[in-house]
């Protein structure tokens, strides 16, 4: 049961934020970087109108029938949203797809795996779809964005979507308007170090955007021109009296990983292999994040520490945190902070940035 069509390879990156953490949902920038594992959706077109998804990595296969309302058969059903969103705008589908899923990227460890499944998957269906689309990686990122967070209101914000569709590194604005630059800096070897300890993105998500928020909700009550774009670390003292400790600290980090992620964006518009301070930047990233938003773990300062030791550069947990991976900037002897970072954490391997989401000839 076949049809005259050759198979389509499609394979997307992983990624790590450099700087920037918990931010780009509060309209503050990022700087993110595609890394070198992978994921890929190899498959064909099928006579009838079945999608039939085989994921040898958790031993599953997912399968359904095109309709023009695909109904969901659990949370975060990224397979069917992609298609319900792709139908919406524009895109159809006379045949049903015979296919398989292989990734190389940690699950659920803050390094964008189901971002890259779902930037992957998109750009693999239109191009299978029967206006056989091409499209360019902004464009799959934002339909990424709408299947994956906006269509199940889930708390992410986009960092994931472009960094791994567009690949390399990127700056990201949502503020006033949303504005993605590629930067260019030859950055080298860094460290992936997978904790293994497991994490809930979605509270993590959500305690930190809620508890922001909640800060900046309050503080306009009283200061109606606050906010986070405009505000200024020096005038952070003025607003302690009017919250607890906790919203204080929170808001101060918050403001201090914007100053941090700012003062990265300029250096890395003009990068002059001065690798020092870029792994300067990163570590005091990773001071704010575990001493203010606290969101960093036992284990993972740990490896964090093992990897300086190590000869490491900078460190800094990634993603929203609470567990999963860590990664070091190792661009020299990289192999000797590989080995002290497996003693802790065996799963992890040398990384380096890479190109976006394309086609596998």
């Amino acid at each position: 049961m076949t049809v005259n069509e050759k198979t389509l390879r499609i394979s997307t990156p992983g990624r790590i934020c450099l700087f920037g953490e918990h931010q780009d949902y509060l309209n503050l920038p990022v700087i993110a970087a595609a890394i070198s594992k992978r994921v890929f959706i190899e498959g064909s077109k099928r006579p009838d109108s079945l999608i039939s998804i085989q994921l040898p990595d958790i031993k599953e296969r997912e399968e359904f029938s095109i309709t023009l309302k695909i109904p969901y058969s659990k949370s975060r059903d990224y397979f069917r949203s992609s298609f319900n969103i792709l139908q919406r705008n524009g895109f159809t589908f006379s045949n049903g797809i015979e296919c398989k899923v292989h990734g190389e990227i940690p699950i659920n460890t803050g390094t964008a795996s189901s971002s890259a499944l779902v930037v992957a998957w998109i750009n693999f269906l239109t191009r299978m779809s029967d206006q056989k689309k091409q499209l360019a990686p902004e464009l799959i990122a934002d339909l990424a964005f709408k299947a994956e967070v906006l269509e199940f209101s889930e708390p992410g914000g986009m960092m994931d979507h472009y960094s791994t569709a567009m690949g390399g590194v990127i700056h990201l604005t949502t503020y006033p308007e949303t504005k993605i630059e590629r930067l260019n800096p030859n950055l080298g070897a860094f460290i992936l170090g997978n904790s293994e300890e497991p994490k809930d993105t979605k509270n993590i998500l959500a305690r930190v955007k809620n508890g922001v928020m909640e800060v900046v909700s309050k503080l306009q009550i009283k200061n109606s021109d606050f906010t986070l774009q405009t505000i200024s670390i020096n005038l952070i003292d003025e607003y302690k009296n009017e919250l607890s400790a906790d919203q204080f600290k929170l808001l101060k980090g918050t403001i201090l990983n914007k100053v941090i992620t700012e003062n990265a964006y300029q250096f890395l518009k003009d990068f002059k292999n001065d690798q020092t301070k870029f792994g300067s930047l990163l570590y005091k990233h990773q001071i704010v994040l575990r001493d203010y938003l606290k969101i960093s773990t036992t284990k993972i300062d740990r490896m964090i520490d093992e990897a300086l030791n190590a000869g490491a550069i900078g460190a800094k947990i990634n993603g929203s945190g609470g567990g999963g991976c860590m990664f070091a900037y190792a661009p020299v002897n990289p192999e000797k902070v590989l080995e002290a970072v497996k003693k802790i954490a065996p799963d992890s391997d040398i990384v380096y940035v890479d190109i976006g989401t394309d086609q596998v000839i």
